[in-house]
């Protein structure tokens, strides 16, 4: 029986010399996995990844998530290499279809396939197969390999997925899915049915692979500034996951009325126009305690993992501090509604 992890994801855009110091501080409160996203157009999350792995000692480290579309397979198993030897083996494998790139001209073509043909041309070049691969949209010529050395043959593979097919793929070949952008618990029984159709095609049990669940967290003693802070950042990215979730409810022509005024760089007013109780289907926001009971029904619901994303709180460092003196405490971890393993 395993009990539920914390991560904190970051986003990054900050100074060489930033993502160490929060990275110390989130493992001296007891997160279990530090996650930097790999979002259009911020600093490739191997810098921040690499400072934070020389500056930790126990969590675990890993980008959440790369593409295949904007950075080769080998190039993927390179950054992941990278980071296992420099975390002396601590690093996990993020990936997912990406988001937003048609805004550099890149195009998206079959991502199950190419989501899956990566997997197998990075793990065959970290175990040094040399017998190559030829893929649908990927290939390995025979004797292709590293050229230099790795820790690990197989670090974890967690997948970002919504849908009901990129959570089978999890199912079949991942140890974690991601739902990025939720604080939904009714999502994690909704992933959990999605995951076990491609479990069962591997001959695996659906408890075998993590769910993890993971959202903008705005936390202060000031819980009404937090909440205005999350409806910001919340807005920004409302119409791509609400769409995704088919537990919500979403009132009429919100999220249209919404997009308009993102568009216009109105993001303060559109947060406005989010109910509380959508929000928080999309974000942990408010005091310790409002923040600690959105985390804990997730944990209820089977969430193997439960990250904190950014911006954390109404600054980076007030808010990590606040997750892990005051929001940590409050959470029982024992594993009353997730599978054993």
């Amino acid at each position: 029986m395993t009990v539920a992890e914390i991560g904190l994801g970051l986003q990054s855009d900050k100074r060489a010399g930033d993502y160490a110091r929060l990275a110390r501080r989130a493992e001296e409160h007891g997160f279990d996995v530090l996650s930097v996203f790999g979002d259009l157009m911020y600093q490739p999350p191997i810098f921040p990844l690499l400072e934070m792995a020389a500056a930790t000692e126990q969590v675990r480290l890993g980008a959440a998530c790369l593409n295949p579309y904007s950075l080769a397979p080998y190039e993927i198993a390179g950054q992941l290499a990278s980071l296992d030897l420099a975390s002396r083996g601590r690093a996990y494998l993020g990936l997912a279809r990406g988001t937003w790139l048609g805004a550099v001209g890149i195009a998206q073509p079959r991502p199950l396939t190419a989501l899956e043909e990566t997997v197998e041309v990075v793990y065959r070049l970290l175990a040094g197969d040399t017998e190559g691969f030829q893929g649908k949209m990927f290939r390995l010529a025979r004797g292709a390999r590293l050229r230099y050395p790795v820790h690990r043959p197989r670090p974890p593979l967690l997948l970002g997925a919504w849908g009901p097919r990129g959570a089978a793929l999890a199912g079949r070949i991942a140890d974690e899915i991601k739902v990025g952008g939720s604080a939904n618990p009714a999502m994690v029984g909704v992933i959990r049915e999605r995951v076990a159709a491609g479990a069962a095609q591997a001959g695996r049990e659906p408890g075998e692979i993590g769910i993890v669940l993971g959202a903008v967290t705005v936390v202060d003693t000031d819980g009404a500034a937090a909440r205005a802070r999350a409806r910001s950042e919340v807005a920004m990215y409302l119409a791509v996951v609400a769409d995704l979730d088919p537990t919500a409810e979403v009132p009429g022509d919100l999220l249209d009325r919404v997009k308009v005024l993102v568009d216009a760089g109105q993001d303060v007013a559109a947060g406005r126009l989010i109910p509380d109780d959508l929000l928080d289907l999309f974000a942990f926001s408010g005091t310790p305690e409002q923040v600690a009971a959105q985390a804990q029904a997730l944990i209820d619901a089977g969430a193997h993992r439960v990250e904190f994303g950014t911006p954390h709180g109404l600054t980076d460092d007030r808010g990590v501090d606040l997750l892990g003196t005051a929001v940590l405490p409050l959470l029982d971890r024992s594993p009353r509604g997730r599978p054993a393993g």
